[in-house]
């Protein structure tokens, strides 16, 4: 067990400290610089008519933009300007949602070097997330509070317009907040995984879900794929996907066959980096998840048809 959790923690850092803590800072000063300087807003009133009948505001539709042209940890910062600036909870879990059934750039364009097809990936990766917004705001989040929330102390500080240095300051240091937030869930997320592979339990649950995935008319070739996205991300999913591409007999068009089902951040990892960047954010989960599973249900169908 203690080398279980070492292993995944030495992971977690990697994962963190290398990869998303750079990116989230540097998105993180460029969406308080594109705040301070009024951009946001305009590029939110230029959205928000578009959106609004999908129960998003201006933010939720960038935050989805982020997620599908950039990284599944793109939105996050958007998220977090969200809650600081007081949207309420039914607009926050709207927005999670379509996030959640959005296909994330991380994954996208790798794969796309694979065969993916990258144009019904994109569009149906859009109409999937608003699709899922529109199910949390209308249907799974009528429960969810409506209200508008008092600005946090940053909103009302950066409303002081200071200078660049101490925005860039400012700013990064939120983004270092959010990530070291973020590890304890990671984390343990990551120790599942791992003990599971360490007892051998991903291996005997392949071997026991082929016969009846066979019976349903369900390839093998899913099966190991999908546990890996679902327990590890769609990092390790598309590391999968490119070793097994240089092995012979593998077959992509039929992998892509599925990709609406495995292309999206509505995994352990993905959750707990969508939910950390605040606890209203967190209270709107169950909603969010339940409307992402209709808009990724939909993006599965689509790719059934024309992957």
């Amino acid at each position: 067990m203690i080398d279980v959790i070492l292993q995944a923690g030495r992971i977690t850092l990697d994962v963190v400290l290398y990869t998303l803590l750079p990116i989230m800072v540097v998105l993180m000063i460029v969406m308080r610089i594109l705040e301070v300087y009024g951009i946001l807003d305009k590029l939110v009133t230029w959205l928000t008519p578009v959106t609004r009948p999908f129960g998003l505001p201006g933010l939720g539709a960038v935050a989805l933009l982020q997620g599908s042209l950039v990284s599944f940890i793109a939105p996050l910062p958007t998220m977090k300007v969200m809650e600081t600036r007081g949207l309420s909870n039914r607009h926050l879990g709207a927005t999670l949602a379509g996030v959640l059934a959005s296909a994330p750039a991380n994954a996208t364009f790798p794969l796309a070097t694979l065969g993916l097809p990258i144009g019904i990936t994109l569009t149906s990766s859009i109409v999937g997330g608003l699709v899922a917004a529109a199910s949390t705001y209308w249907v799974f989040g009528r429960g969810l509070s409506l209200e508008r929330h008092e600005p946090e102390a940053v909103e009302k500080f950066f409303a002081k317009r200071p200078s660049l240095l101490t925005l860039i300051n400012k700013a990064g240091g939120e983004g270092v907040h959010l990530m070291l937030g973020l590890i304890p869930m990671l984390l343990l997320s990551l120790v599942v995984v791992v003990g599971l592979q360490a007892v051998g339990a991903i291996g005997w649950l392949v071997t026991a879900l082929r016969p009846n995935l066979s019976a349903a008319g369900i390839d093998e070739m899913f099966v190991l794929p999908a546990i890996t996205k679902y327990l590890a991300g769609n990092t390790a999913f598309v590391g999968l996907i490119h070793e097994a591409a240089k092995q012979p007999g593998f077959n992509p068009g039929l992998l892509w066959k599925g990709a609406g089902f495995l292309i999206h951040p509505l995994d352990l990892p993905g959750v707990a980096v969508l939910t950390s960047s605040g606890p209203r954010l967190l209270s709107t989960l169950w909603p969010a998840l339940a409307g992402a599973v209709i808009g990724i249900t939909l993006r599965g169908i689509a790719s059934a048809l024309f992957g």
